[in-house]
C-alpha cells in the first residue's frame, strides 16, 4: 500500500469518526438561556471528543505512514538483495566465461607449440637424413675419387715399371750388342 493510499484511508476513518461520533451526540434541545450557556459547553466537549477521535485517526494514519515507511525500507533492501544477488551472478558468470576462454586460449596455445615443436623435429629430422645423405653421397665420391687416383697411380707405376722394363732391356741388348761386337 503507498503512501497516498494510506492517507485517504486515514482520511477516510477521520470522516468515520466523525460522523460516528455526530450520531452518538444527545439529541440537543432548543437553546434557552440557561441552556445557551451550556451549549458552548457542550459545544467544547463535543469539539474535545472530535478532536480525540481526529487525535487517534492522525495517530493512527502516523502508525499506517510508519508502516508503510517499514515496508517500504524492506522492500528496497529486497530489491537491493536482490540486485546484489544479480550482479554477483553475472559477475560470476563472466569470470567463468574468462576463465573458460583463458583455458581455451592455453589450450589453442599448447597445441600451436605441440605442432611446432613437431614441425621442428621433423625438420630436423628431415635436415639430419639430409645431412647423412649428403655425408654418405660426399663419402662415396670421395671414395670413387680415392679409388680413381689409386688405379691412376697403378696404372701409371705400371706404365712407367713397363718403359723402364722396356728401357732396361734395351739397355741390356745394347750392353750386348756392345759387348759381344767388341769381344768377337
Amino acid at each position: 500500500m503507498d503512501q497516498s493510499e494510506q492517507v485517504s484511508k486515514a482520511r477516510g476513518q477521520v470522516g468515520q469518526t466523525q460522523k460516528a461520533g455526530k450520531s452518538a451526540e444527545p439529541p440537543v434541545a432548543a437553546p434557552t438561556e440557561e441552556g445557551a450557556r451550556e451549549q458552548p459547553a457542550t459545544s467544547l466537549s463535543d469539539i474535545l471528543l472530535r478532536a480525540e477521535r481526529a487525535y487517534a485517526a492522525y495517530k493512527e494514519a502516523q502508525k499506517d505512514v510508519a508502516q508503510a515507511y517499514r515496508e517500504s525500507e524492506l522492500e528496497a533492501a529486497r530489491v537491493y538483495a536482490e540486485t546484489e544477488k544479480q550482479a554477483r551472478n553475472a559477475r560470476d558468470a563472466s569470470i567463468r566465461q574468462a576463465l573458460k576462454l583463458r583455458d581455451e586460449a592455453i589450450e589453442k596455445a599448447v597445441k600451436a607449440r605441440d605442432e611446432a615443436i613437431a614441425q621442428a623435429e621433423q625438420a630436423y629430422k628431415s635436415a639430419r637424413e639430409q645431412a647423412e645423405k649428403a655425408f654418405r653421397d660426399n663419402e662415396l665420391k670421395t671414395q670413387n675419387a680415392y679409388d680413381e687416383g689409386v688405379r691412376q697411380a697403378l696404372k701409371t707405376y705400371e706404365g712407367v715399371l713397363a718403359r723402364a722394363e722396356e728401357k732396361r732391356a734395351e739397355t741390356i741388348e745394347q750392353a750386348w750388342n756392345v759387348y759381344t761386337k767388341s769381344t768377337g
